[in-house]
């Protein structure tokens, strides 16, 4: 059950972490659009990945990642504990940006409809969303970050020397 745990929580987070890298790494080709054109095509992107499947990946990981935790804190599981619980404040933390920041930027894109003046892209120092870039890459980081946690439990987990 522990190694099941860790499988999911590492292929969820891997997902998860993969949508991250990728908003990362796309959004600062908007900063030359001009503003109704990134207000358009981040609409667009923000209600394309509302769906089941990123929904499976975005909570999945957070509760793969809490039960792997929960599964190794018997005394014979400790080796394993550290790096699980480093994936999942690494993968909350992530939760967390993405709830404090980028949420409420993607709201205001949402509400801003043909008016991209309210969603600050307007801005002649912010033209294709800094803030939204700065905490894409910390999303990005802290997700790539819990993978990495992840993949080191199950070196651990197995007993497997890395060479």
């Amino acid at each position: 059950m522990r190694v099941f745990a860790l499988v999911a929580a590492t292929v969820t987070t891997g997902v998860t972490s993969g949508l991250f890298y990728t908003y990362a790494s796309l959004t600062p080709g908007l900063r030359t659009a001009d503003s109704m054109a990134v207000v358009q095509v981040m609409q667009r992107l923000n209600v394309a990945v509302l769906n089941g499947w990123y929904l499976l990946g975005f909570v999945g990981a957070l509760v793969s990642t809490g039960v792997a935790v929960v599964l190794h804190l018997p005394s014979d599981g400790h080796r394993v504990l550290p790096a699980a619980v480093g994936a999942l404040v690494c993968y909350t933390g992530a939760l967390v940006a993405t709830r404090a920041v980028n949420l409420p930027l993607s709201q205001a894109l949402a509400e801003a409809g043909e008016e991209p003046g309210r969603t600050g892209y307007s801005e002649p120092n912010d033209p294709g969303g800094a803030r939204r870039v700065r905490w894409c890459a910390v999303r990005a980081l802290l997700s790539t970050a819990a993978l990495g946690f992840l993949c080191w439990a199950l070196v651990m987990h197995c007993d497997v020397s890395p060479t």
